[in-house]
């Protein structure tokens, strides 16, 4: 049975534009959406009749009411439910998202200031969760998710922008490739997946020979891990792009137009640290688009 999609709200636009991106990808998928908020007082909200926390309460109360009544208006036909989880925060997203299809979260670019999912909170999450995590920025919106108009307008009514996926067939794609795959269905839209290569160092003399099998041997590895995934989506229309360079700058230029990058991240056996990998860090930090961070073995 599939889990419902979880985002997590404290208050901040991040937050927001994440729940408004997390209720669209419900309606997709055709699954509830569930909002959580971490109370973080050390008790219910309900429980405790110190002053002090009164006011506390009431903004913890008021971020799950709003939200509910402002995704009730624009899309009723979305099943809702809200919760306040009394742990922290990193803790109680990771718990919730282990119930989920996916956990949406609001992210922000590594500098500056914004609720706690800009910045700790969400890399813990990311690293200990084991579903895939979504990571949306506090200015994305509907029209962010389609192409421009013909005159080069932002709509809500033109085709969607493109999935891309970065994948390293040397690890395993399974939960990589179906998230992906599974994405650009949903969405009828194109699916570029980049896989990058690099030649060592040699004797010039040698390099331009190397550089021809190099590539031409990551492109049929590439063609053969997607293979069945061509079958498994036959309406899909995939793109291979096999470029020489660094993954994750070879990732951000190919996510400059796209609506939703796709990243892996290997799961460790310790849930200390927040280890993420560098190619999903980088992402994580510098791209526009929403970012889904999905875990594998």
């Amino acid at each position: 049975m599939l889990g419902p999609v979880v985002v997590g709200l404290d208050g901040s636009r991040e937050s927001l534009a994440a729940a408004d991106w997390a209720v669209r990808e419900a309606l997709r998928r055709g699954l509830p959406l569930r909002l959580v908020h971490a109370w973080e007082g050390g008790m219910s909200p309900d429980e405790s009749e110190l002053p002090e926390l009164e006011a506390p309460r009431y903004w913890a109360r008021r971020i799950l009411r709003d939200a509910m009544d402002r995704l009730n208006e624009r899309y009723p036909q979305v099943y809702l439910s809200a919760e306040q989880i009394s742990r922290p925060a990193a803790d109680a997203l990771v718990a919730a998202g282990d119930e989920a299809e996916l956990l949406v979260l609001g992210s922000r670019a590594f500098s500056g200031f914004g609720g706690f999912m800009a910045g700790s909170v969400a890399l813990a999450t990311v690293a200990h969760a084991a579903r895939p995590v979504v990571l949306v920025r506090a200015d994305h919106n509907l029209e962010d998710e389609h192409e421009p108009d013909a005159e080069g307008r932002p709509s809500a009514h033109t085709p969607y922008r493109p999935v891309v996926v970065g994948v390293d067939p040397a690890q395993s794609c399974e939960e990589l490739l179906a998230f992906a795959f599974e994405s650009a269905r949903l969405r009828a839209t194109p699916l570029r997946v980049v896989h990058t290569w690099q030649v060592p160092y040699m004797p010039q003399a040698l390099e331009a020979k190397a550089r021809r099998d190099v590539q031409s041997g990551a492109a049929r590895v590439l063609d053969s891990v997607l293979g069945p995934w061509r079958e498994k989506f036959p309406a899909v229309e995939v793109t291979e792009l096999v470029e020489e360079g660094r993954p994750a700058q070879q990732l951000l230029h190919a996510a400059q137009d796209a609506g939703l990058l796709i990243v892996g991240r290997r799961i460790r056996p310790a849930r200390v640290g927040m280890h993420t990998g560098p190619v999903a860090h980088a992402v994580m930090h510098h791209v526009r688009c929403p970012v889904a961070i999905v875990p594998h073995a």
